[in-house]
């Protein structure tokens, strides 16, 4: 993302490889986005969900609008300890209010971390 300012997904080391209004894929590092125990924190998978699934809704709405994250739940499947963790959303729904997205994380070896689904009201900016 090029966004100027210190933002979250920043500090989180969260990385965008490709971005389309359809998919959207990128990777963090799971050091430093670890729980008390050393495994991936479920929050922090959470947060590269919803960086990747708002910038692909953000790409959906357009020139001169805005998505706001509304919904996100997320299901987690395995624990990651070291490595990166990638993510791939994908838009499930592209409206003209709402847009859709299913984000899968997966660690180094392609195993399931986490499955996601975000969803973002459109608006126009301010």
């Amino acid at each position: 993302m090029n966004a100027p300012g210190d933002h979250l997904h920043r500090r989180m080391g969260i990385e965008i490889l490709e971005a389309s209004a359809e998919r959207v894929v990128g990777r963090m590092p799971v050091k430093g986005n670890t729980q008390p125990y050393g495994l991936l924190h479920g929050g922090a998978s959470c947060v590269l969900a919803e960086t990747l699934g708002s910038t692909g809704a953000a790409l959906h709405a357009g020139p001169g609008r805005i998505a706001v994250g509304v919904e996100i739940n997320a299901t987690h499947h395995r624990s990651a300890t070291s490595g990166h963790v990638t993510a791939v959303a994908t838009r499930v729904h592209g409206g003209r209010t709402l847009a859709t997205y299913a984000i899968e994380i997966t660690d180094d070896e392609g195993g399931a971390v986490c499955t996601a689904r975000l969803t973002c009201m459109l608006r126009d900016a301010r």
